[in-house]
Formats: C-alpha cells, sequence, structure tokens
C-alpha cells in the first residue's frame, strides 16, 4: 500500500479501543501497539511526519500495511499488546531481554524450610523477597543469612534424612545448626527461619532487641550456652547490616521510573525502595528516541520488566504520565495479587525520588556519550595505526581450543563500536582439521563462516569490517587465503602474544607487524577482544568435554536415557554427586527399580 492508502485506512478506522500490527513489505510484524481509540492513534503515524522521533519515522517509512484487532476494554488491549509483542518481538518496539537477571529469594514451605533463589514468583504457597539486582546479589544475600544463622547447606531432606548419616564437616565447625542429628526440634528451626524473615523484611532491629532480651534472660538463668548463641547472632545481624549487599527488602515497597533523553540516545533509571531504603538500581539506554517518546517507553518497560517477574511492588512512581494509567494499574494489580498504584507525584519523599532517577538517568546519559567518544578516538587510532579504508565498527575475532588435540573447537566473537555484541557470538566444532593442527582448524572455521555468509545466510551477515585470529604470521596466513579463495577483500590480522599472553601486536598474512602497546587505548581494545575471543572458546571446550564425561559415565545404565540423565544431573548437579547419593535419594526420583540399577551400577565401579 502507498502511504496515501495508508492514511485513508487509518482515518476509516473505528473509535474503539485495540491492538494495531504494523507490517513491512516482506508481511513481517515490524511493530505492535494498543490504543484507546485505534483511528486516534494510527492516524497520528501517517501526519506530520517531521514531529516524529527518529525512531517513528525509520519505522512508519517501513510499513507497507497494517491490520488492526478490535479489544472490550483498555486492559484487554494491554493483555493482548503483551502478548503479541511476546510472539512476534517486532523490530521496532522496546523490547527488553529476557528477564533472567532479577530473581527472588524463596523461602520454601516445608516442615524445614529452605532458602534458595527463584526466577520468578510463583503459587506454591512458598514466601518470596526481592526482586534483587541479580542472581549474584541473591546468592550473596542468601549466603549470608547462612552465615548468620548457621542454616544446612547440604541436600539432605529433613526430617526425612535426621539420624540417617553422620553429620558433615560443616555441623563440627559450628558452621550447621545440624537439623541431621535430631538435637534441633522443627520448632526451633522454624523460629531460626522466621528471623531470617524478619531481616529479609527490613525488620533487623526488632530482630536484634529480641535476641538482646533473649540473651539477658538466658545469662539470668545461666543458660550460658545458649546466651552465647543469642550473643553470636546479634554480632552477626549487625555485620549483616553493615555488609554492602542489601537484604532489606519488605515494608512500603516502591519503585520510582524515570525516562530522560540527550541527544538521540534515552535511559530509563528504576530505583527500588523496600522499607524506606534504596536497595536496588537499573537501567536501560535506547537509541533513536526523544522526549515525545517517553509515554510509549516507559509503559513499553513496565509492561515487560513486571510480567517477566510476575510480580508488582506496591507504588510505582514515575517522571511523565503513560496512556491508559488505569489500565496499566488493572495490569500491574493482577501481577501483584494485590493493589498496585501508579503515581505521577509532582511534591514530597516520592517526587524527591522520581528526581533522583531522573539525575541518575541524566548521568548514565553523559557517561555513556563520554564513552561512545573515547571508543570513537581509540578505533579511529586503529584505523589510522593499520591504515584502514574506514574506521573497523564492525571487527570479528577467532581462536582455537583443544585439549592435546583431542575435542578442538573454534569460537567467534564480534565487537561492535568496540562492545562485545554476544548475540551475534558462534561457536564451532572443528570437523576436519585433527590432530592439533590449528592452522587447518582456523581455514576451517573461517571458510566455513565466509561459506554461510556468501550463500545468504542472515546468522553470518553482515561481513565485518576488520578479522582478527588468535595466532601470529602462520594462523592469519592460511586465514586470509580463505578470503581470497572466495574473492572476499577485508582486512585480516593476527594478534601476536608475548611472554604474558598479552597482545602485544598485530601482524598481517605478510609477517608485517604493528605494535600496540605503545598506544594504551588500543592496546586495552585488542587486549579485550583477544581475551574475550580465548575465554568463549575454552568455556566452550570445556562443556564439551564435561559433557562427554557425563555421558561416559551414567551411560548404559538400564533405564537411564536422555530424559532421567538429565533429571539426574538436574537435581544432583554433578556426576560426584549422583555417586555418592543413597538408594533412598535416587528413588524420590526415580522409579525403584531404576533407581537400584544406578545406586548398584556406581557401587561396582567403586569396588
Amino acid at each position: 500500500m502507498t502511504f496515501e492508502e495508508l492514511k485513508e485506512k487509518a482515518h476509516r478506522l473505528p473509535q474503539l479501543p485495540g491492538v494495531y500490527l504494523m507490517h513491512d513489505r516482506g508481511g513481517t510484524v515490524i511493530y505492535v501497539g494498543k490504543a484507546k481509540s485505534l483511528r486516534n492513534r494510527v492516524s497520528q503515524y501517517f501526519a506530520d511526519l517531521a514531529s516524529h522521533s527518529v525512531k517513528t519515522r525509520r519505522m512508519v517509512s517501513n510499513i507497507h500495511s497494517f491490520e488492526t484487532i478490535f479489544a472490550n476494554s483498555e486492559l484487554d488491549a494491554l493483555l493482548l499488546e503483551n502478548t503479541l509483542i511476546k510472539k512476534y518481538k517486532p523490530k521496532y518496539n522496546i523490547l527488553l531481554k529476557d528477564d533472567k537477571g532479577y530473581p527472588f529469594i524463596r523461602v520454601s514451605k516445608e516442615a524445614f524450610p529452605r532458602l534458595s533463589v527463584a526466577g520468578r514468583r510463583e503459587k506454591d504457597g512458598a514466601q518470596y523477597f526481592g526482586p534483587y539486582g541479580g542472581r549474584g546479589t541473591a546468592n550473596m544475600a542468601i549466603r549470608l543469612l547462612s552465615e548468620t544463622f548457621l542454616l544446612p547447606s547440604c541436600s539432605r531432606k529433613f526430617p526425612r534424612d535426621i539420624g540417617k548419616e553422620r553429620p558433615c564437616l560443616q555441623l563440627h565447625m559450628n558452621k550447621c545448626c545440624g537439623p541431621c542429628t535430631g538435637d534441633l526440634t522443627q520448632e526451633a528451626y522454624q523460629d531460626i527461619i522466621r528471623q531470617c524473615i524478619q531481616v529479609l523484611e527490613g525488620k533487623s532491629d526488632q530482630l536484634e532487641a529480641r535476641l538482646l532480651e533473649e540473651m539477658e534472660q538466658a545469662a539470668e538463668e545461666m543458660r550460658f550456652e545458649q546466651a552465647a548463641v543469642f550473643r553470636d547472632r546479634i554480632r552477626a545481624i549487625q555485620k549483616l547490616r553493615q555488609s554492602r549487599i542489601a537484604v532489606v527488602t519488605g515494608g512500603a515497597d516502591t519503585d520510582a521510573l524515570a525516562f530522560a533523553v540527550r541527544g538521540s540516545r534515552a535511559c530509563i533509571v528504576r530505583l527500588s525502595y523496600r522499607g524506606g531504603i534504596l536497595v536496588d538500581r537499573s537501567r536501560v539506554l535506547l537509541d533513536g528516541l526523544d522526549e515525545s517518546d517517553a509515554a510509549d517507553t516507559l509503559e513499553s518497560y513496565l509492561q515487560q520488566y513486571y510480567t517477566a517477574l510476575n510480580w508488582a511492588p506496591k507504588t510505582l512512581c514515575l517522571s511523565h504520565e503513560i496512556d491508559d494509567r488505569q489500565a496499566m494499574e488493572e495490569y500491574l494489580t493482577g501481577l501483584r495479587g494485590s493493589k498496585c498504584t501508579v503515581q505521577l507525584p509532582q511534591r514530597g519523599e516520592k517526587r524527591r525520588e522520581v528526581q533522583l532517577a531522573l539525575d541518575n538517568a541524566a548521568l548514565e546519559l553523559a557517561e555513556a556519550d563520554d564513552a561512545e567518544q573515547r571508543t570513537g578516538k581509540t578505533l579511529t587510532l586503529l584505523r589510522d595505526m593499520l591504515d584502514l579504508a574506514e574506521v573497523p565498527v564492525r571487527m570479528e575475532a577467532y581462536d582455537i581450543s583443544n585439549t592435546a588435540g583431542t575435542d578442538p573447537v573454534a569460537s567467534m566473537t564480534v565487537f561492535c563500536n568496540g562492545k562485545p555484541l554476544k548475540s551475534a557470538y558462534k561457536k564451532f566444532k572443528i570437523k576436519t582439521a585433527v590432530g592439533g593442527d590449528d592452522y587447518g582448524a582456523m581455514a576451517e572455521v573461517l571458510g566455513r563462516r565466509l561459506d554461510r555468509a556468501l550463500a545468504g545466510d542472515e546468522g553470518f551477515l553482515p561481513l565485518p569490517d576488520l578479522f582478527l585470529i588468535d595466532g601470529g604470521q602462520g594462523q592469519a596466513a592460511v586465514a586470509q587465503t580463505e578470503l581470497e579463495q572466495r574473492g572476499v577483500h577485508i582486512p585480516l590480522y593476527g594478534m601476536v602474544k608475548d611472554d604474558h599472553h598479552r597482545t602485544r601486536a598485530l601482524v598481517d598474512a605478510h609477517g608485517r607487524e604493528f605494535g600496540i602497546s605503545a598506544t594504551p587505548a588500543v592496546f586495552s581494545l585488542i587486549g579485550r577482544i583477544q581475551e574475550e575471543t580465548h575465554r568463549f572458546a575454552v568455556e566452550f571446550h570445556r562443556s564439551l568435554r564435561s559433557k562427554g564425561m557425563r555421558k561416559s559415565s551414567l551411560e548404559g545404565i538400564p533405564g537411564v536415557g536422555p530424559a532421567r540423565e538429565k533429571a539426574l544431573l538436574k537435581r544432583f548437579g554433578t556426576v560426584r554427586a549422583i555417586k555418592q547419593a543413597t538408594l533412598e535419594d535416587l528413588s524420590d526420583l526415580l522409579p525403584r527399580d531404576v533407581a537400584q540399577a544406578v545406586y548398584d551400577h556406581f557401587k561396582e565401579k567403586s569396588l
């Protein structure tokens, strides 16, 4: 359809709530949006193009057709929009990464509860605290709580395993409260868990006061050992409070979200307050936006971020108004399971929280601009150093990894504007080069990569501005031959290491070296690329070796196929743990006869 035909079709739409899907010439959905009034909203795209942001103008120029879906209400339109964005992942929607980085601490609901990290809240009766800034933060909080309250870290289940085996070393080192001995009652253990929960809820002051009273009472009654336990716990809580890891997640939970723009780059900053304490901060940088995109961008963030968490805070304070605030409140209330209020504060404490988020967003944008300028200068230095025709915006690097010539693999990393583009990384299993032939392996990998690109495989496009090969002139020469055989004319250099395994120079296929150690910015950039490429190759190689070892250990056990092998490894973590598991532990996961076969298999091997 022509632009005028699209405009006319938009004006014919009814003034009803619904969702619209924009398609490109190939029929691909490139944008999904919702509206209170489809006519008003869709018509805006085809009127006064100069007032649109860069991103919107680019999107409109690619629209070939659109379709609409009517909805009964604004909330129904929001829910449908959310579903369609997940389904189509449109190019021009603000798409956040699948959220695996904002976990909760889960306190299980059982006789002897355990603490663990969970990716999202579930309706399973357990208690959840968070979200935290990342799995590392959540694990650190659990570790601190475990050290403070001497929680068990073993895989035993209580009360089932009480008295079955000898206590482990943790008990003898006074690092576990020892429920396995039977000396600690279920009530006493649950009291310890309640104290952990108080800390997670931000009530450590009340807990400390209570423990102080109990310590003094125990001392008066001459129960000095118990008084010492309370004393140590008070000290541990005080230490926990001073820790850099914030475990305060309870109280009146509020998130402040701010949208700021600098040039054509925008930033969203989220500050999370629990019990009046700032406990977490995150930011998202986005390109091609301006101030007019604030409402849509914040709305997309709210939708995607809290949907991924399956949770929402009690209050959300925003820097900019969004469309359909009431519908968003209804949606987030459904996620939370109780009232969630979306506010646009103008004064008071909540406005100060939003202003702090705005200040953080402005700083992030300034730092991003500075970093971009520094990277641009570094890439210009590299261009001049190598006498390249263009600045190498996109670079690819390759490395080979093997163990004494066995299980050879290769890695391909991609750097755009000096930053790793991990979505474009590739892994290769070496198929033809064997026996530690690194030259042959490099030739094979680069040849396969080029053939895929020349065949039009979008996963291997575009080609880079510069190839970097881990190795010296020999590796660069064989790689250069692969390019020449295919008529590809792209600069290629080997990364030469010094005695400390740092990249000291770049070398071409003819042996000409270009020293980089005298230019710190280039030296640092090439060093990061080399280290990242080596890390990626080694990790891939180790994962393949690990899979091979696990396969050989579990292969051939009657009744254990791929699904049960995966379940065993998920439950016990390692083959060693499976070997050490009791028959009862195995029977919890497998049918009795299969559990017996696994148990006998490893017992026979240990004889």
